[in-house]
């Protein structure tokens, strides 16, 4: 952790904190059934540490966006994601799905929210993620188009062919990509080329 903010200081990148629950087998991408109280000394615990390098190298600390399996069931439960964000530091942003009981219970608790989209993941019908134990390969023609339609039309399809309404309304937006999916360099860059001419594309006040 410490050389991981060491280098994000050297290049001015921002960092945030990405706690998940505890299954290291399955890194963190299976579900666990921890009470609400647990759930937020779960997160205190892992935000606590990485603020402890952070303040270390005096770097702030720019969001929090939960991890894995623990993400989509913030989605579906209110308490959960509650309880969550009850151990995220006051006036730090919390990264998540708009229109789902993240925002919810963001709004609800006066936690700043941004919407996130996502580069190399899928979604269902219902506008949950498809959470792979494994990242599976992209082809860069279906990333550019998977992105494209996120941030041009504020929808996704999902993976039945569904079009999903993704309601991110005035809110900051951030779009993740995964370190652990193949050719993840080439999928960054290709999302950032889709992201870079969507703000010329604005800035020109062609959309």
């Amino acid at each position: 952790m410490m050389e991981t903010v060491r280098n994000c200081k050297a290049h001015n990148v921002k960092i945030g904190a990405h706690p998940g629950l505890p299954d290291l087998q399955g890194f963190g991408r299976r579900e666990m059934k921890l009470t609400p109280e647990e759930l937020t000394a779960l997160t205190v615990y892992q935000v606590g540490a990485l603020k402890g390098f952070l303040d270390r190298e005096g770097v702030p600390l720019h969001h929090v966006k939960p991890h894995g399996i623990l993400y989509g069931m913030m989605c579906r439960d209110y308490e959960v994601a509650k309880a969550v964000m009850l151990g995220i530091p006051k006036g730090i942003p919390v990264f998540g799905l708009a229109g789902t009981n993240m925002e919810k219970a963001a709004k609800d608790l006066g936690i700043p929210f941004w919407a996130e989209f996502y580069g190399d993941v899928k979604y269902r019908a219902d506008g949950s993620l498809v959470i792979d134990r494994k990242k599976q390969p992209w082809d860069l023609a279906d990333v550019e188009k998977h992105v494209t339609q996120q941030i041009r039309t504020q929808s996704v399809t999902a993976v039945d062919g569904a079009v999903v309404p993704m309601p991110i309304g005035d809110y900051p937006v951030s779009i993740c990509c995964h370190s652990d999916s193949p050719d993840c360099v080439e999928i960054i860059g290709k999302t950032r080329e889709v992201v870079d001419k969507f703000n010329m594309d604005r800035e020109a006040g062609l959309v």
